[in-house]
């Protein structure tokens, strides 16, 4: 798909969107901002999808190549703190589009959480960066002590990202689940690491039904086939995470206070939204990236 097409659709998709969520001006007080709020989330979106992940990159890269396209970029402070000051808009848009895909309305959910380290372990101590702020955990899939934050996701059966949040790496990823699950019902799969029998009954309350494998020292008195197809169920989140990590650099965290992380996580999580937005319009597989929209080769910065 050429370059050119792609930032018209991701436009008219966000200005959609946009539309339906924004009845009254966002801003009380102060100057209008000269680029709208549409552009600089389809600039971000775009940007993520052609690995300006950075801010600065993603800045540079539409002022050297698409000025002429958004004559109204300004400086990158402001386009950065323009960025930032939207990202509550981003996650409504992301789950007005999860909405449009019939995510919250499968019966099937999975949950699972990814590392996002702020420093180098071994740098931990003396670093100033979200002290009080991010704490120290382990990461069993990758059997390394880490320094950040962790971020938390529920995808629907077919990858739609329908839930988020990101929390201090030392906070239980148990105590997190109930801050996702409010617009889903019916089945959510997780790791070992969500056994608990009383968040499992508080679920239940809430019409869901939390399944994990049991540990060794646990009696499983469930069917053997039923708990192998639910883990295999389960791989898709693993998948999900691996484009968010390898496409979108969503476990490094190029900021420096929460506002910006905060924005930072969002956006990433909305472009893979979009792309499998995209690709559900087209017909096509949700998270077959590379058939579609990842052959953009971009211009040099």
């Amino acid at each position: 798909m050429p370059v050119e097409d792609f930032i018209i659709i991701v436009y008219c998709c966000v200005v959609d969107n946009y539309a339906a969520l924004v009845s009254s001006p966002l801003r009380s007080r102060g100057f209008e901002t000269k680029l709208s709020d549409a552009e600089v989330i389809t600039m971000e979106i775009v940007g993520e999808f052609m690995g300006k992940d950075q801010d600065k990159s993603l800045w540079r890269y539409f002022r050297n190549h698409w000025h002429d396209w958004f004559p109204t970029l300004g400086s990158r402070a402001n386009f950065v703190k323009q960025s930032a000051n939207l990202w509550l808009l981003k996650e409504r848009i992301m789950k007005r589009l999860a909405r449009q895909m019939g995510s919250y309305n499968d019966s099937i959910h999975i949950i699972d959480g990814f590392p996002m380290p702020v420093c180098q372990i071994t740098r931990a101590a003396k670093s100033r960066c979200f002290r009080g702020e991010a704490g120290y955990s382990y990461c069993a899939a990758k059997d390394d002590k880490y320094y950040g934050f962790e971020g938390h996701i529920i995808i629907d059966s077919r990858g739609v990202i329908c839930g988020c949040t990101f929390a201090n790496a030392s906070i239980d990823e148990r105590d997190v689940v109930q801050d996702m699950t409010a617009d889903i019902k019916g089945l959510l799969i997780g790791d070992k690491g969500y056994i608990r029998p009383l968040l499992r009954e508080e679920l239940q309350w809430q019409a869901i039904d939390l399944q994990t494998p049991l540990r060794k020292n646990m009696t499983d008195s469930r069917d053997k086939t039923w708990v192998k197809q639910l883990m295999s169920a389960r791989r898709l989140v693993e998948t999900v995470i691996g484009q968010l990590s390898e496409r979108f650099h969503i476990e490094k965290m190029r900021a420096r206070d929460l506002w910006h992380a905060q924005n930072r996580f969002i956006r990433k999580l909305l472009a893979h939204t979009v792309g499998v937005f995209l690709n559900y319009c087209l017909g096509q597989e949700l998270l077959q990236f590379e058939a579609g929209q990842s052959r953009l080769k971009p211009l040099e910065s």
